[in-house]
């Protein structure tokens, strides 16, 4: 059975059970989601309609021709084109129209370029640009050696075959030294503001040894926000001045929020913009966290609503954002996030936020009302190992598993 601890803001340690979150939804919201309350205030009378309550489901083989290899993302260039990427850990992205009959083909390839000697190491994220209807940008994260860092940068798509991008475009945006070779996250997602958020693990080993999820002078353990608008070889990217460290001393004008073990999936809610993610934990949490604007959520001081390491039971607790929901390691070993339900084929997982485990094969549905989870539950026990969720642009759900296969949840 699920562990599940939903925080309250009077903090209990150890195993008991929590009823409320830390603080409400609203102050969770940053400032630059203006109309915010107009659209959670849709959601929830979108959700009144529509929403039925969570219920148990199953999914299947969403195409059957395909069978991919390590396949760690998928997502949709908003072009209007109905076609997925899926991003391959060995430094590839394929691309095949969003049918069930289709065959895939090499959209890039830059296994020369990737290291992915690490279990965690490789071609771990793709974001396309806001404009990339008219200028053909993409970015990617992976990780490569001599020395060994983390590689942000941005490719074109070709002149001449919308199937294939320019290998020769390559700007590189930003490198981040690694000192090993697990937590490197790799999730990079656009905002609603237009600027990219990139996630960064804590640099690997084990328990944070050097410190960086709490050191706002390095990039590791953090998401980070950067406006890459007018990117150009003299000008990789520029740091938004609404970024809440920016100008303070022994910080990093680039993060947006910090405190993260290894945030390797987050994703936002295309109604109400929150932006959730999922950290995976150390020896005993795995946690869902709701990003803030500036927040600290506490790694390695605390793993989820415990302090770290057990059986520590005193620590400083001021200032940290706690999880919105948590399970023990009884349910898996290590989260992936997922996203907000927010397409047409699935009644009752409207609204709700879709999360599973890579270990167990478990996925979990929750929803949030803006101060509380009020619904959360197990909806499928199976035998995938669940890389990660995707999202096709009518916002129709994907499971990436390591059995080479990509699932979707059965239509009701």
């Amino acid at each position: 059975m699920l562990v599940l601890i939903i925080i309250a803001s009077a903090f209990i340690m150890n195993s008991q059970l929590f009823k409320q979150p830390q603080e409400s939804n609203q102050q969770a919201l940053d400032s630059r989601h203006k109309d915010n309350k107009t659209n959670q205030q849709a959601n929830q009378t979108t959700l009144e309609i529509n929403a039925i309550p969570l219920s148990k489901t199953s999914v299947e083989v969403a195409f059957p021709n395909l069978s991919f290899t390590r396949p760690l993302f998928l997502t949709y260039a908003n072009d209007d084109t109905n076609r997925l990427f899926v991003v391959l850990q060995q430094g590839q992205i394929m691309v095949f129209p969003n049918k069930q009959d289709t065959q895939a083909t090499v959209f890039l390839a830059i296994d020369e370029k990737v290291n992915d000697d690490g279990n965690e190491e490789g071609l771990l994220g793709l974001a396309f640009d806001p404009d990339y209807k008219s200028n053909g940008y993409f970015y990617v994260y992976y990780t490569a050696n001599s020395p060994r860092r983390s590689v942000i940068s941005r490719f074109s798509v070709s002149d001449n075959d919308p199937n294939k991008a320019n290998t020769s475009s390559e700007l590189v945006i930003m490198e981040v030294p690694q000192p090993y070779s697990n937590h490197n996250g790799g999730m990079m997602a656009f905002g609603p503001d237009r600027m990219l958020y990139i996630g960064l693990g804590d640099g690997g080993s084990g328990g944070d040894p050097h410190g960086n999820g709490q050191n706002r002078n390095v990039l590791l353990g953090k998401i980070l926000r950067i406006d890459i608008s007018k990117s150009s070889r003299s000008e990789k990217y520029r740091i938004p001045a609404d970024n809440p460290f920016v100008g303070q001393e022994n910080s990093r004008g680039e993060i947006w929020t910090y405190g993260l073990r290894n945030p390797w999936r987050f994703s936002f809610d295309r109604v109400t913009n929150m932006l959730w993610a999922a950290d995976v934990g150390q020896d005993s949490l795995e946690e869902v966290d709701i990003i803030e604007k500036g927040a600290n959520y506490g790694w390695n001081i605390m793993e989820g609503s415990l302090c770290y390491p057990l059986p520590t039971s005193n620590c400083n607790k001021e200032g940290l954002k706690l999880p919105v929901a948590q399970y023990t390691h009884a349910d898996g070993c290590s989260i992936t996030g997922g996203y907000v339900y927010r397409g047409s084929k699935l009644r009752s997982l409207y609204g709700a936020y879709i999360y599973g485990d890579f270990c167990s094969g478990k996925i979990w549905g929750l929803r949030y009302d803006g101060s509380k989870v009020v619904e959360h539950m197990e909806l499928i026990d199976s035998n995938m190992q669940i890389s990660s969720f995707g999202e096709d642009q009518a916002g129709e759900l994907y499971i990436l598993s390591f059995d080479n296969h990509i699932y979707r949840f059965k239509t009701e």
